[in-house]
């Protein structure tokens, strides 16, 4: 206890809890968009599960962090001339959400704008359970890719004696937290994602960002090298959430400037307008 309430215990939870909560953004903006094609009073249902989920899988990671270092051993050792590496269990998890990600963005960027699965065929992907699914399997990404940074902060700064007892709480606090204060303004997110098409464009082209950044990092976890030298490096961080907030500035005061005029309606909005307007004339 005595460690816990000392000033490195403290600034180690700060740092971390803000780190989760700019790692959270990704997965804010997808829960977001998912849950944005459910029924109005299933919104908050899923983005709550979808929070609760992730705060789960990180918990039960970060028990199991010795299960997921080892995941950095190799499994398969191959070299083909033009591409050599090592496959490591790390590297496919994170490798295979990054392709998820870029999967589920382009598709969801063009059900926005031509909209023909969800007009024409009108598949389950409005469902709560599908939708849940889908964030699930995402969360497991991106709690995974959190974990190991939060590790990778931790283990990288000097710890003072009895500190590394203390790490594992601090990381389960610092979780709890950022949740919390996630699920607290989801709903505002996403309210204002779902009203502004711009943000919605922009949150998708986010995510295939993000999904980019996670398959270079899968790649670097692999140590793929091209022709024996060119090594693939993972991309910083920073330089993807400085792109991501400056957007969003520019795109802030393009709407403030713009307050009169009217959004472009998406095809998505304009489903979801139709069949209110039909219940409406039902009721």
């Amino acid at each position: 206890m005595e460690v816990l309430f000392s000033t490195n215990a403290l600034v180690a939870l700060l740092t971390l809890t803000f780190l989760e909560i700019i790692l959270g953004i990704d997965n804010i903006v997808f829960l977001s968009i998912v849950s944005g094609k459910l029924k109005a009073e299933e919104q908050p249902k899923a983005r709550r599960i979808g929070l609760l989920l992730a705060m789960l899988f990180r918990i039960i990671l970060l028990f199991g962090i010795t299960w997921v270092m080892g995941l950095k051993k190799s499994i398969y050792d191959f070299d083909w001339g033009f591409l050599s590496g090592h496959v490591t269990g790390q590297s496919l998890i994170i490798f295979g959400g990054g392709l998820f990600l870029l999967y589920k963005s382009v598709t969801e960027i063009h059900h926005k704008l031509e909209g023909a699965e969800e007009g024409e065929t009108g598949k389950a992907s409005n469902s709560l359970s599908a939708a849940i699914i889908q964030i699930a399997l995402l969360n497991i990404v991106f709690s995974f890719d959190s974990i190991l940074t939060a590790v990778g902060l931790v283990s990288s700064e000097p710890a003072p004696k009895g500190f590394g007892e203390a790490a594992l709480i601090i990381m389960i606090l610092s979780v709890v937290i950022s949740i919390i204060i996630m699920m607290i303004f989801a709903g505002p997110v996403s309210k204002f994602v779902n009203e502004h098409p711009t943000i919605q464009i922009l949150g998708l082209s986010f995510l295939i960002l993000i999904g980019v950044m996670l398959l270079a990092e899968g790649s670097h976890l692999a140590g793929f090298k091209f022709l024996g030298e060119n090594e693939v490096h993972s991309i910083p961080k920073g330089y993807l959430y400085f792109s991501i907030f400056f957007s969003l500035f520019v795109e802030f005061l393009n709407l403030k400037m713009r307050k009169s005029s009217k959004p472009v309606q998406l095809h998505n909005n304009k489903i979801q307008d139709e069949k209110l307007k039909d219940t409406d004339i039902t009721n």
